[in-house]
């Protein structure tokens, strides 16, 4: 597990979107879902080579804007083709309204939203 990074305030993010940032040289897409928890998962569609921030947030999925494989936020499985690979998924706290990504992947098992 590795030091936990400062990425952006929660008043940075809105339902519905999601900023791309970057932890350590990965990219990361962070979301708020509908229900205000955020979410941390790689930034790259494992069907082509193309940011997931750029995408569309629905419920609980980011969806790829050029192909539509849609990503589950908790897990980063694909829900939908062309994609069939997942993304990795990473730690989020919440410290202070401060937004922290932990740049380990986590186990899609152990995943959760705060």
């Amino acid at each position: 597990m590795a030091e936990p990074t400062k990425v952006c305030s929660k008043a940075d993010l809105s339902p519905s979107t999601a900023l791309r940032v970057v932890v350590d040289g990965k990219p990361i897409a962070v979301v708020m879902d509908s229900a205000g928890a955020v979410h941390a998962l790689g930034d790259t569609c494992t069907h082509g080579d193309i940011s997931l921030a750029e995408g569309f947030v629905e419920d609980d999925t980011l969806e790829c804007w050029a192909h539509g494989s849609k990503f589950d936020l908790t897990s980063g499985k694909p829900l939908t083709l062309p994609a069939y690979e997942p993304v990795p998924v990473y730690t989020v706290s919440i410290v202070d309204d401060d937004v922290f990504i932990d740049p380990t992947p986590i186990a899609t098992s152990d995943s959760v939203a705060v």
